[in-house]
């Protein structure tokens, strides 16, 4: 594939996408742009005040310069411009293109037209060495000929309505002046299906980078309504909302099933908007400022926090594109967060980081914490480390659908998928040669087989999915009732600073075949060092069955466990082919061998309350790791079904899952009751708390209590609190954060109202 311009570089990767339902939008009468501040309205934000705004033509052409010296900027490779014109066809066509396969699995006509933009390309660069060719002219035009007397038609929408109309309309504008009237016409016909009214204009991911095709026809008619327009409705969409679009949370969903689509849709959405900032800055197109925040805080808070160190995209956070070749084996790039800070100074200091991150100018340092409410999302970010968990409830779905026969083994990755990334390399394209059903942190039945893919999607069954947090510690909870499988039980993490804790309680299951929970299955990188009750060794490369182990340590990242267990351990060449993940025609069927280390916990044929608990430490040495729980302060309260609860000494922070009201005792002196299940972070300070963070993972709540066995008599902007000194039981009432914002952490700051 040649490199074409990277915003189309950024569409092309959404090449395979779904059929839904059309969203009619009503075109509206040119105004200026203004809206106000987003807000939450039931899945709809809105307000524009209209007015009749009349742009000047010349800031039309200036756009259009803009946008055709954009198309114009890649090189040109001599070599293959040279072999286009001298392989095409009499008829227009080139060989080695399959024109009859029009099936969404392939459609190779994408070859062709990427051929026609890199001609036109080649004859209108200046410097180019087929600067006005006629050669080269008389090949893009034959063509373009040959395109318009077939027209070709794919069974998947996104190419009829995206893809193709993106690549006609780009060929057009660099054409433009040599064109035929018949080329005008009828290219501006194929070019306007991508439009505000068809099939995949819907609100979320597809609708912004529509806009934007829109906006190129606007500019290739050289119309000022169909420009100024388009540009409207695109702003529009820039709003939070609880459905298709950007969540309250900085997530973002694509669809109605409520499954995160960041790094897909999600990004493609901030893409091609802060792509139209640039190229509207200083016109009386310019797009309102407001919508330009909101997506800043989108890319900084949401799509920035779904990458280790803000560079390398987390698994966990992908859906079936994950069965695409390269999508988690390259560090993020720079563009989108160059082209916001070109269009606006807000957090310019942010926006530099990443640039900055991203191009090894610095060195990563944030620490932070975050919880994405509507996607059962959580990460973590450490100066050495990114961690994450992926989970579903029954206000979503599992998984995306394996749309277009592609993420065909996805059936387990959001049943506690928990990524470690250090290096952000660690799982570079290691998926066709996965065991599907050992993801990182799940517990999974492991069948002879996985269920076909159309049984992968499923509507989540489990209430109470949530996490708190302050921001720099948290709780993920997570009361797990398999889609697939007749199985259940009660996981949950707790993150600290240097290590992170892994708890599992009543895990049960029917099903005739073993239980396994799984730590980590990556690549494998050097040698695999095991402490037992035998002594300290590195294993040789195989499958290891190993008893009474203390801790497992790969990678400069050691599994510690509180009590000698059992594991099962594989260090070893594994093999698959990307044809079986993903039925794209361009999937290879070649074998791809890996080497990789897994490890899990067997809880053997249907287990009854079983459970599991490990501490997982990056960046730590063999010699460290001897010792380590005993020096970490790190205590594990409580792992039963009722309640799971980790205390780091060290810190003096508690995290705290109750599944139903209950008692903990924090220290000797301190006990914390609540009244309903909920998630409770506490840091302690010297005979008082600071802080609380307190969440409701089923969302329903709106308000919570807690009694703690300490003087508290003061109150904050939603909470309040009283002491009884006769019982010496302070009771704190807090409200809690509903609507779109249900599920969201409710902070307690005690130190500064004394």
């Amino acid at each position: 594939m040649k490199k074409v311009a990277s915003v189309l570089s950024t569409l092309i990767s959404f090449a395979q996408l779904p059929h839904l339902l059309a969203i009619a939008f009503v075109v509206l009468t040119i105004s200026s742009f203004k809206i106000p501040p987003a807000r939450i309205n039931k899945g709809v934000v809105t307000g524009h005040k209209k007015t009749n705004t009349i742009v000047a033509n010349e800031d039309l052409e200036t756009i259009r310069k803009r946008i055709i010296d954009d198309l114009l900027a890649p090189e040109v490779n001599v070599d293959e411009i040279k072999k286009l014109v001298s392989t095409i066809q009499p008829d227009g066509s080139w060989p080695g293109i399959n024109y009859k396969d029009t099936t969404k699995t392939g459609f190779e006509h994408r070859i062709h037209l990427e051929n026609m933009l890199d001609l036109a390309r080649a004859f209108r660069k200046t410097g180019s060495a087929f600067k006005n060719n006629a050669d080269v002219k008389k090949t893009v035009s034959a063509a373009l000929d040959f395109w318009i007397a077939h027209d070709f038609i794919c069974e998947n929408w996104w190419w009829n309505e995206m893809g193709t109309p993106n690549w006609m309309i780009n060929t057009l504008l660099v054409m433009d002046p040599d064109l035929t009237d018949k080329q005008k016409t009828e290219g501006a016909r194929i070019a306007g299906r991508a439009s505000l009214t068809g099939v995949g204009a819907r609100a979320g991911g597809d609708f912004v980078p529509i806009a934007g095709m829109v906006c190129k026809q606007g500019l290739f008619k050289k119309d000022e309504g169909i420009l100024a327009n388009a540009l409207k409705v695109m702003a529009d969409q820039i709003v939070l909302t609880p459905a298709r679009g950007i969540n309250p949370d900085m997530g973002f969903h694509h669809r109605v099933d409520n499954v995160t689509s960041i790094h897909t849709y999600g990004t493609n959405y901030v893409s091609a908007f802060s792509y139209w900032t640039v190229k509207t800055a200083g016109t009386k197109y310019t797009l309102p400022k407001e919508a330009l925040k909101l997506l800043i805080d989108y890319y900084v808070d949401g799509i920035s926090k779904c990458m280790a160190y803000g560079i390398y995209p987390d698994p966990g956070a992908r859906n079936r594109d994950l069965s695409r070749k390269g999508e988690v084996a390259h560090a993020a790039g720079t563009e989108i967060a160059e082209n916001l800070m070109l269009s606006s100074d807000y957090r310019k200091n942010d926006l530099e980081y990443l640039v900055k991150v991203r191009k090894g100018e610095l060195k990563p340092d944030l620490t932070w914490d975050k919880y994405f409410w509507h996607s059962s999302y959580f990460a973590h970010q450490r100066k050495n480390y990114y961690a994450s968990v992926r989970m579903h409830s029954s206000r979503q779905n599992n998984m995306e659908e394996p749309y277009n026969e592609e993420g065909l083994k996805m059936h387990h990755l959001a049943d506690g998928g928990n990524f470690l990334l250090r290096t952000g390399k660690e799982y570079a394209d290691v998926f066709p040669v996965w065991d599907w059903q050992k993801i990182p942190g799940t517990t999974v039945v492991q069948k002879p087989s996985l269920p076909p893919p159309n049984q992968i999607a499923k509507k989540g069954k489990s209430e109470f999915v949530g996490a708190a947090s302050d921001g720099q510690f948290g709780a993920t909870a997570f009361d797990f009732k398999s889609v697939h499988d007749p199985l259940k039980g009660r996981k949950s993490w707790f993150f600290f600073d240097q290590e992170y804790v892994c708890l599992g309680a009543g895990i049960n299951s029917e099903a005739e075949y073993p239980v396994a929970t799984t730590l980590n299955q990556c690549l494998l990188n050097k040698g695999v060092v095991v402490k037992s009750a035998a002594g300290t060794k590195t294993l040789e490369r195989g499958q290891h069955d190993l008893k009474g182990v203390s801790w497992v340590m790969h990678d400069s990242v050691a599994y510690l466990f509180p009590t000698p267990v059992s594991v099962n351990l594989s260090n070893t060449t594994a093999t698959g082919s990307w044809r079986d993940i993903t039925h794209q025609a361009s999937a290879s069927t070649e074998t791809v061998k890996k080497d990789l280390f897994t490890l899990w916990l067997n809880h053997g044929q249907k287990p009854a309350s079983a459970s599991y608990a490990y501490m997982v430490v990056p960046g730590i040495t063999p010699t460290l790791a001897n010792g380590y729980l005993a020096k970490s302060g790190v205590i594990i309260l409580s792992n039963t079904p009722e309640i799971q609860a980790v205390q780091n000494k060290l810190l003096n922070v508690t995290q705290v899952v109750f599944y139903q009201p209950g008692t903990i005792k924090i220290n000797g002196n301190v006990s914390l009751t609540v009244e309903s299940p909920c998630i409770v972070l506490v840091k302690m300070g010297v005979n008082s708390i600071e802080r609380m963070a307190v969440s409701d993972p089923t969302q329903k709540l709106k308000s919570l209590q807690l009694k703690v066995t300490l003087p508290i008599e003061v109150s904050g902007t939603n909470w309040r609190s009283g002491y009884n000194s006769q019982s010496r039981v302070s009771t704190i009432q807090i409200d809690l954060p509903t609507e779109g914002y249900a599920g969201q952490s409710a902070v307690l700051e005690f130190a500064a109202r004394r």
